[in-house]
């Protein structure tokens, strides 16, 4: 079941285990509007693969590289009133101006807005937020268009969508995303059975 706005609103003013957290919002604005997603803005941080450092991303080499995201990855600040420039086919990962946390009752998933899309600019769908998560959204954020796309710290670039959680134990999933307020590249690891398969050492 999607949360409409007016029941996101009544989480968010909620003083006990099942409060929503969402800031900055205009909660008066949102429970007004009648929508089934809450708009998320792009925040000010950025991180860009660095072109002449990578040749392939291999996955079980980045396992043993603890340093992969500082070889791998250049970081951005972009203050407001100011843009990225994103050129075609060129992908970025962007961060969320809104810093969430959801009680253990409820999750989510990101979807890109269809207004962006028609112009190119495809934010990464379906990414799943987990219930007791807490910070800011990593996008993944790509021009598939033609021409670059200038994108603004501030604009609304995508939308949450939350719904509920059956369950009958208040506990939250955990991941190393928590807490986070930057992009934030994220661990791959291969699979214990594909390990074995392959000769790998497990552990």
């Amino acid at each position: 079941m999607i949360l409409k706005s007016d029941i996101v609103y009544e989480r968010l003013q909620a003083e006990d285990e099942t409060k929503l957290v969402i800031q900055p919002i205009d909660i008066e604005e949102l429970k007004n509007s009648g929508s089934s997603s809450v708009d998320m803005r792009l925040g000010t941080r950025f991180l860009s693969t660095k072109h002449s450092r990578c040749t392939i991303l291999d996955i079980e080499a980045e396992d043993k590289d603890i340093n992969k995201e500082k070889r791998l990855m250049e970081s951005h600040y972009v203050p407001f009133g100011k843009s990225f420039i994103l050129h075609p086919r060129d992908f970025v990962l962007g961060v969320t101006l809104e810093w969430i946390k959801l009680p253990y009752d409820l999750s989510g998933y990101v979807q890109g807005r269809s207004s962006w899309g028609r112009r190119g600019l495809v934010i990464a769908t379906a990414v799943g937020v987990h219930s007791g998560f807490s910070g800011c959204l990593t996008l993944e954020i790509t021009n598939l268009g033609e021409v670059p796309i200038a994108i603004y710290p501030g604009m609304t670039i995508c939308q949450l969508f939350l719904h509920k959680v059956h369950t009958s134990i208040q506990t939250s999933d955990s991941t190393t995303f928590f807490g986070k307020s930057k992009p934030v590249l994220g661990r791959i690891l291969l699979d214990k059975t594909a390990r074995k398969l392959a000769g790998f050492k497990t552990t």
